[in-house]
């Protein structure tokens, strides 16, 4: 690890050659992967006027499109055609069926499986931007660290324990792209002082409607809404000392940006609610009579069981163990965050300029902590209520993990021993995963 941080004079080109290199590994893996595994779902074809795609683009199409990665195809394909399919990003399925319109529309492309290759495009270019920002967002977090340490977060973050889920028809890596852009805007927000411009305000605002795109991408992407709460909270804090115009637009701001973090969860519920609890012909579902009718929560309790500690089986002990490790950084990681103390300024500057500098940097590591908040809210839902292995994929969408571990490179064997696992382990998982074999 220590060998790939010197020379950064290019990091950027630096970090996307390290890309480029390790999905080209990873695809490998894929497509060598043994067999169709014990379910050939995705194999099945309907009928179809399109071409083929070429032998070596269809192997690897059919690779990637497991599991998960069928639903969010076949509903990219053709809508949302069953009631289970409603637990899958509506927003990730939508961008799909645009970029594949547009694609047939304008160059006459007909191919059999175009929807699957184009999802697969997205998540590379996603996870690719997401490295690109993930760079930025820790220089932005973390100013004046050590050359190395953005670096270092932006490679851990290619590593990911996410792996093949990154490369394949998830919205995995375009939720941690939209996730970290609007993270990075909404640090650039702060202004000096606590004195916010409009431009810092538009920052603000625009960050939340990107954070509310990623929550129709996963609905974990709601955890980002809490630096728009905060935010609004501190404000209004504020208020009854301050009336001036910049206060009462920031309060603004942070409240548009809010109610698009909820539009973007409510908006497909609202869609499915339509469609399922409209119609007066025919009898309406049960979750449409409940108080808060959410098609989501009553798609994964009756179909996929998820619920306070129905996961906690003798028989799902395994999944228990293979997630320990990024669940034990998770936490290890949030509580280093909440206890983070920030610098105390540059010795060099004036004592104005130091207290001005000391105030920004009190401002971003509250960014930080409530960061680290949201990654262990995310900790406790999955460990309670979700299948727990997907700690290692829904993970990839919070960077506080990735600044501890790049935080602790020079005090001790943490960095090396963790980089060694996450790259072994997505090695063996894109193995298992392109064989349609668990965990997934």
């Amino acid at each position: 690890m220590q060998s790939l941080t010197r020379n950064l004079d290019h990091p950027i080109r630096k970090l996307i050659t390290l890309f480029l290199c390790w999905k080209v590994l990873l695809l490998l893996v894929a497509l060598c992967s043994p067999g169709p595994g014990y379910d050939t779902s995705s194999n099945l074809r309907e009928a179809s006027n399109g071409k083929e795609l070429p032998i070596v683009l269809d192997r690897l199409v059919n690779k990637l499109k497991r599991w998960d990665a069928i639903y969010f195809v076949k509903t990219a394909e053709r809508g949302h055609l069953f009631e289970q399919e409603w637990a899958f990003g509506w927003g990730f399925t939508r961008v799909i069926a645009l970029c594949t319109g547009f694609l047939k529309n304008t160059t006459q492309l007909r191919y059999e499986g175009l929807e699957a290759l184009v999802a697969i495009s997205v998540a590379h270019i996603a996870h690719l931007i997401s490295v690109v920002l993930i760079f930025d967002l820790s220089l932005a977090v973390f100013p004046g660290s050590p050359p190395n340490f953005a670096f270092t977060a932006a490679l851990l973050h290619i590593v990911s324990p996410a792996g093949l889920f990154l490369s394949s028809p998830y919205a995995e890596s375009s939720c941690a792209a939209l996730s970290f852009a609007g993270c990075l805007l909404f640090v650039k927000s702060i202004g000096q002082n606590g004195k916010s411009t409009a431009v810092h305000d538009l920052y603000l605002l625009i960050s939340g409607v990107l954070f509310g795109i990623a929550t129709t991408f996963r609905s974990n992407g709601i955890l980002n809404g809490l630096l728009l709460l905060e935010e609004a909270l501190r404000t209004l804090s504020t208020l009854p000392f301050e009336t001036q115009t910049a206060v009462l637009r920031r309060i603004f701001a942070a409240g548009l940006g809010g109610l698009s973090v909820a539009v973007g969860f409510l908006l497909p519920q609202y869609i499915a609610y339509q469609e399922y609890c409209g119609i007066i012909d025919t009898a309406p579902r049960e979750w449409c009579q409940r108080t808060l009718p959410s098609i989501y929560t009553f798609v994964q309790n009756h179909y996929w069981n998820c619920g306070p500690f129905r996961y906690w089986t003798v028989s799902n002990l395994p999944l228990f163990v293979l997630a320990t490790p990024m669940f034990a950084i998770l936490i290890a990681s949030g509580a280093w965050a909440i206890r983070y103390l920030p610098d105390q300024g540059s010795a060099q500057a004036g004592k104005i300029d130091r207290e001005a500098e000391k105030e920004l940097s009190r401002e971003r590591t509250n960014v930080l902590r409530n960061m680290a908040i949201s990654q262990l809210f995310l900790v406790l839902l999955t460990l309670t209520t979700a299948h727990v292995q997907i700690i290692t994929r829904i993970s990839s969408a919070y960077p506080v993990w990735l600044w501890y571990l790049s935080k602790s490179s020079g005090e001790g064997r943490l960095l090396g021993a963790f980089a060694k696992f996450m790259v072994l382990y997505c090695i063996i998982q894109g193995g298992l995963y392109a064989s349609f074999l668990p965990p997934a």
